[in-house]
């Protein structure tokens, strides 16, 4: 049982609260996922100038590989938050910097990476996770979020969501996949890499995986009601939107509300009566094993 938050903003005016609105989210799914919370913000950015986010156990050990890399690569101009540091490259080396990461920067990783998507993720319940990140004075154009009950593997940050395995895209989950270990074993021949046994992690692959075999995000979700086994709600975010897949059964709660100035996700109509205007939203419930998307 985890809490899931996703936010699309139509209205350029509300960029500047989107942060905000999605802590307050997070914060009223606090009994839906306790152990752990995450989210991806996607703000200001440029396909010159990737963009990484790298974590690390402590703000000694962060600091520590962030000066590896600017040996390695240059100066990278950090914006550190905690256990977290968003860096600048360029976008032709991060596979180059994947790789030293892996390798030299003991106690640090890399979370996800893009022109604009930047991932904050901790143990810890929503209100403090959000306070810790500065969550609420962020902005940006839309942003997705999670709250995590484990019930299938340790409670960690590693295995908080949102898992990202491709460029600007990021995915949250509520729900169990049956064959992800066999899965997991088919993305890693084809190049797929993963960093934890979590099966929301093989969902993100899968999902890469497709796109980079020349699927459109919509292609890669529709493909997935046929590979991917179990029950789910999935909330995929991308640089230019996000979109939204429950499974045929459709056992896990969901909620959507659209306005002029937004569209909105929650695991719970109560995530969604935070929003401004919410009263003259159209509220429904997606619909099982269809695809959603909005996108810019």
């Amino acid at each position: 049982m985890c809490g899931i938050a996703g936010l699309y903003l139509k209205n350029d005016k509300l960029h500047s609260e989107l942060g905000s609105l999605l802590s307050q989210m997070l914060v009223v799914l606090t009994d839906r996922g306790p152990d752990s919370t995450g989210f991806a913000i996607y703000g200001s950015g440029s396909p010159k100038d990737g963009k990484v986010t790298l974590r690390a156990e402590d703000h000694g050990r962060l600091k520590a590989a962030v000066a590896a890399v600017e040996k390695q690569f240059g100066a990278v101009r950090p914006v550190y938050r905690s256990s977290h540091a968003v860096i600048s490259i360029s976008p032709e080396m991060i596979p180059a910097l994947q790789a030293f990461v892996a390798a030299q920067a003991d106690g640090a990783e890399i979370v996800g990476h893009g022109a604009r998507m930047e991932i904050y993720k901790e143990v810890g319940l929503p209100a403090k996770v959000s306070e810790r990140f500065g969550l609420a004075r962020m902005t940006g154009t839309h942003a997705i979020g999670h709250t995590r009950m484990a019930t299938e593997s340790a409670v960690t940050t590693r295995g908080a969501h949102p898992f990202s395995t491709g460029p600007d895209q990021c995915l949250v989950h509520n729900g169990s996949l049956s064959n992800h270990n066999a899965l997991r074993r088919e993305l890693k021949r084809n190049g797929i890499a993963f960093a934890t046994d979590n099966d929301s992690e093989v969902a993100a692959g899968y999902l890469s995986w497709c796109m980079q075999e020349g699927a459109t995000l919509k292609q890669a979700l529709t493909r997935g009601l046929s590979d991917l086994d179990g029950f789910y709600t999935f909330v995929v975010g991308t640089e230019s939107g996000f979109a939204v897949l429950r499974d045929p059964i459709a056992c896990k709660p969901a909620v959507m509300a659209e306005t002029d100035d937004y569209v909105a996700f929650g695991s719970e109509y109560r995530a969604l009566a935070v929003l401004p205007g919410i009263e003259a939203a159209r509220v429904f419930e997606p619909e099982p094993a269809r695809v959603y998307v909005w996108e810019r």
